[in-house]
């Protein structure tokens, strides 16, 4: 296990949740591929340029911790099924067609693959691309990993898959994603966080996308559960829950949803820390409020962290170091300052193709999103001054 120590450098820890906007050039070479126009060793050597980049250019804004930026991924829910968003590569027990994960507030929507037949397994593991990128990086690296509640939308909602059961299904899933975070570790990785997006859509029920009414937070959060519990209290303190309304073509997919259907539930996951999207809430104080009643000081053996999103991933205005100082010191009024952490709301790009339209384009977005991380950094070592937390 890491001996990283979150509190480097910032007093107050601060990590970012994953992914960064890749470079137009990137998001070319995915669309060429998928047309049959370059072979995978060329998307994969613009995939390596873009990593290089990602990583040199994090490590100089300050943060103590950093990622890849998920470049070699297809995008954060489909990285181990599948190369591309379009399916090349996909898993071989999955079809295309499957039912949409979300639909985005601009009117967009991310349709998954679906399940054919078993036996359902992972074609790739976080630790493979992380392996990759450990050489570039001087800095300890995180690893985002997709939850088993995202892949169980995998399986269709009302017809069974012949001669697998969803038991059987989601017996795998839970074995796969245990495989992925313990392997994200062996390869070198310093925290490892779970992404939760779905979790806070679970209770929105639009009538567009079926599963969002089929009351099925108690069950996301069960799944999660029996992952945790493959984890000793030591290794859960460095295992992290991501929630946040989506973030896609600058876009958000239950930014509506009220957090109190979610937060109370949520922290009944046994994860040691939470990455909690919260710059783009309008109303601050009552979602600080309900951390700082739910957060857990015994999760089975753990006490958990908060840590409170400060940037807001899909506004291209950059925010201050003060403005992040200002939202740490006021969060600490109902949580306790020493179970407090910031990030970023979201990851900068979930998905490999993101044209980032508020921004003007991906490469813009990208050079927004080094900026905002620095500010990140800059404002959460102001406000561990503030507080006195070293």
């Amino acid at each position: 296990m890491s001996g990283y120590d979150p509190r480097t450098s910032t007093g107050i820890p601060t990590e970012p949740v994953g992914s960064l906007p890749r470079p137009a050039k990137l998001q070319d070479a995915y669309a060429a591929y998928d047309k049959g126009e370059i072979s995978k060793d060329q998307l994969e050597s613009e995939q390596e340029e873009a990593v290089k980049d990602s990583i040199q250019r994090q490590e100089e804004t300050g943060t103590p911790i950093i990622s890849d930026g998920e470049q070699r991924w297809s995008s954060f829910a489909t990285y181990p099924i599948a190369d591309t968003l379009s399916g090349t590569g996909l898993a071989p027990s999955l079809g295309p067609g499957g039912q949409f994960f979300a639909i985005f507030a601009d009117g967009h929507g991310r349709q998954l693959p679906k399940l054919e037949r078993g036996p359902f397994a992972y074609n790739f593991y976080a630790a493979d691309t992380l392996r990759k990128s450990l050489p570039y990086a001087s800095k300890p690296m995180k690893q985002a990993v997709i939850a088993p509640s995202m892949l169980a939308l995998l399986y269709p909602l009302k017809d069974p898959v012949e001669g697998y059961t969803r038991e059987d299904f989601e017996a795998a899933v839970i074995d796969e994603c245990e495989r992925d975070i313990r392997k994200a570790f062996e390869a070198g990785a310093s925290r490892v966080s779970v992404d939760f997006t779905e979790g806070r859509l679970a209770t929105r029920e639009d009538p567009r996308n079926p599963w969002t009414g089929a009351g099925l937070l108690p069950h996301f959060v069960e799944l999660n559960n029996r992952v945790m519990e493959r984890f000793s209290a030591e290794e859960r303190a460095n295992i992290g829950i991501h929630t946040c309304p989506g973030g896609d073509r600058d876009s958000v997919h239950s930014a509506d949803v009220p957090y109190n259907n979610l937060l109370p539930e949520m922290f009944k996951i046994n994860a040691g820390y939470f990455l909690i999207q919260l710059k783009g809430e309008r109303d601050k104080d009552p979602v600080y409020e309900s951390i700082g009643k739910n957060l857990r000081d015994d999760a089975d053996g753990v006490a958990q962290m908060a840590y409170i999103g400060v940037i807001n991933t899909l506004n291209p205005r950059v925010e201050t170091p003060q403005e992040v100082t200002d939202q740490l010191v006021r969060a600490a009024d109902f949580i306790p300052r020493e179970r407090i952490g910031s990030t970023d709301d979201c990851g900068f790009s979930p998905f490999s193709i993101d044209e980032k339209p508020n921004h003007g384009s991906p490469d813009a977005g990208r050079d927004i999103a080094f900026q905002k991380i620095r500010s990140r950094v800059e404002g959460t070592r102001a406000a561990a001054e503030k507080l006195g937390v070293s």
